[in-house]
C-alpha cells in the first residue's frame, strides 16, 4: 500500500460509534499504527475507560481526555430493523439533530481545543433508488421526500455546516454495504446461504455497492492520517458494484452452496416493510472517484472481499 499521502507522525483521533462494526476495526487499526485513540462514549452511559471521551448527545457537548487532531463521527441508531414510526424517529434524531448539536458545540469551542478535521459517516442511501444510473460523488442526492434514507442522509450531511463555517475540515464518507463476518449484510446472509436456502432478492437485478470492513476501515484511517485531508464527499464503496443476483451467487460459490431460492419483492415488503423496500430492493450503482492519493483496495473483487472477511482462501 502506497503511503506518500500519510502523515508519518502519530496523531490523536477520537471516534464516536467506537463499539460499532466499523468503529471497533478502525480503533484497532489506528492504535496498531501507533496513533492515540479516544473512544467516544455517551456521557449518560457510564462505564468506559478513563481515557474515553464523553459526549452529551442532548447538548452536543463533547469532552476529550487530551488534544484531538481528528474526530471520526460514526454514531447512529441501527437501520437494520423494521422501520416503525418510533424507529424512524430514532434513526433521524441520532444522525441529523445529534450531529448538528455536536458541530455547533465544536464550532463554539476555542480553536486550540477542537479537532482540525471531522470525518463524518453518511450513506449511499442519499442517492435514492436510481436503477442502472452510474452515481459518483458529483451526482445529485435524491429529491427531498424521495425516500426516508435519502432525507436522513441529507439532514446528516447538512448538520456539519457549523463545523465547516468554523474552519474545521469536513469530509462526508457515504458508506456502501459493508461486508463483515460479524455484522451487516454478509453476516445476515451467511447462515441461510450455508443452509442452501438463499437466492436472489426481488428482481435480483438491483445494484449493491459493497465494500469490505477491512477496506472501509482502511479508507477512514487514510483520511484521518492524511497529510492534506480531503474535504467534501467521498463514496465509501468498493471498486465495482454488482447486481444482487451476482452477489448471492458469489457468496454461494465461496461457501459451496446452491442459491436457488428467490425471495420475491412482495415477500420482502411484507416481512420488512419500508426498510426492505429501500435497502433490499432499491438499486444504487455507486462508484468512488475521489479516493485519497495512494489508496488502493485490499479487496478489489467481491469474491476476494467475501473470502477475506470470512477468513477463507
Amino acid at each position: 500500500m502506497a503511503d506518500e499521502a500519510m502523515d508519518k507522525r502519530a496523531i490523536s483521533v477520537a471516534v464516536t460509534g467506537a463499539t460499532g462494526l466499523i468503529g471497533k476495526r478502525l480503533c484497532a487499526m489506528l492504535a496498531g499504527a501507533g496513533h492515540t485513540v479516544f473512544a467516544v462514549r455517551r456521557a449518560a452511559a457510564g462505564g468506559g475507560k478513563a481515557r474515553d471521551a464523553q459526549w452529551d448527545v442532548q447538548t452536543g457537548r463533547i469532552e476529550f481526555p487530551g488534544p484531538v487532531d481528528v474526530l471520526v463521527h460514526l454514531a447512529g441508531r441501527s437501520i437494520s430493523s423494521r422501520w416503525s414510526a418510533k424507529v424512524k424517529k430514532e434513526v433521524f434524531e441520532s444522525r441529523g439533530p445529534a450531529t448538528q448539536r455536536l458541530c455547533e458545540f465544536l464550532a463554539q469551542a476555542p480553536a486550540d481545543t477542537r479537532p482540525r478535521a471531522l470525518i463524518c459517516a453518511s450513506a449511499i442511501g442519499i442517492y435514492g433508488d436510481r436503477g442502472d444510473e452510474v452515481l459518483t460523488e458529483n451526482s445529485a442526492p435524491a429529491a427531498e421526500g424521495a425516500s426516508f434514507m435519502s432525507d436522513v442522509c441529507r439532514a446528516w450531511e447538512a448538520a456539519t455546516r457549523p463545523a465547516e463555517e468554523a474552519g474545521i475540515q469536513v469530509v462526508h464518507v457515504r458508506v456502501g454495504v459493508v461486508l463483515a463476518r460479524d455484522g451487516g449484510a454478509l453476516a445476515k446472509m451467511l447462515l441461510p446461504t450455508k443452509l442452501g436456502l438463499a437466492g436472489p432478492v426481488g428482481r435480483g437485478t438491483q445494484y449493491m455497492p459493497w465494500i469490505s470492513l477491512t477496506d472501509i476501515s482502511r479508507l477512514l484511517m487514510r483520511l484521518a492520517t492524511a497529510r492534506e485531508p480531503l474535504v467534501g464527499v467521498i463514496n465509501g464503496v468498493g471498486p465495482a458494484p454488482v447486481r444482487q443476483h451476482e452477489f448471492i451467487r458469489t457468496l454461494g460459490k465461496v461457501v459451496h452452496r446452491p442459491t436457488v431460492f428467490p425471495m420475491p419483492g412482495f415477500v420482502v415488503k411484507l416481512l420488512f416493510g419500508q426498510m426492505g423496500a429501500e435497502l433490499l430492493l432499491g438499486s444504487l450503482r455507486v462508484m468512488s472517484t475521489r479516493l485519497p492519493a495512494g489508496f488502493t483496495f485490499e479487496h478489489e473483487t467481491l469474491e476476494a472481499a467475501i473470502r477475506g472477511e470470512l477468513g477463507l482462501r
